[in-house]
């Protein structure tokens, strides 16, 4: 029988410039990162069963804000801002990484990080930072290569193992489709033990 999604109830709740207007800094969080047009919106729509939850876009780096969605009072998705095709000024550049930082470093509710990153072009420079940033917290990572549908099985399954090997041991990784929904329950497992859902922590 097949497991319910507990991501469904997932609700818009605000958008965040600035950690101070974050929602308080208790029970769990999980955020959500990637390069600019890797598939994170889609990824968050797909794992909550909403078509338009998260904003998707043509034109990358849409996503300049951290937005929070609420699961219910003790439990959220950050969707952090889209890095490296953004078409944005070099100072709010800067500013994103100097929160982004912040973040890491001072949010404790922050459970684990899903990092989205596009199948095909796979450990970009920013997502070796995002990896190191969660290994020195000792934050879990876990890395959806997205877009798998674009490759055939054989190419997927090398680059899978590839980016296994390059991990640090904080990190985990799976191949994603979400238009196919491929390794959707796969992602449901990992959230629901991140948070808590009815099973042991992992």
């Amino acid at each position: 029988m097949k497991k319910p999604n507990p991501f469904r109830i997932a609700h818009y709740v605000l958008n965040a410039h600035e950690l101070k207007q974050l929602p308080q800094d208790g029970g769990i969080e999980v955020a959500f990162s990637g390069r600019s047009n890797a598939g994170k919106s889609s990824a968050i729509n797909v794992l909550t069963d909403q078509k338009s939850l998260a904003r998707t876009s043509k034109t990358p780096g849409r996503t300049q804000q951290i937005v929070i969605f609420e699961l219910d009072q003790e439990r959220r998705i950050a969707d952090l801002p889209g890095y490296g095709y953004a078409k944005v000024s070099a100072t709010l550049k800067s500013h994103w990484r100097q929160v982004m930082q912040r973040y890491f470093q001072t949010r404790q509710c922050l459970r684990g990080v899903v990092l989205v990153m596009d199948i095909r072009h796979p450990m970009r420079e920013f997502d070796e930072q995002m990896l190191a940033w969660c290994d020195a917290e000792g934050l879990p990572c876990h890395i959806l290569l997205t877009k798998a549908d674009k490759l055939k099985r054989g190419p997927a399954q090398a680059t899978l193992l590839k980016v296994q090997c390059e991990l640090p041991g904080t990190a985990s990784v799976q191949v994603f489709s979400a238009s196919k929904k491929t390794g959707l329950d796969e992602l449901v497992d990992k959230l629901s033990n991140w948070y808590e859902y009815g099973s042991d922590q992992g």
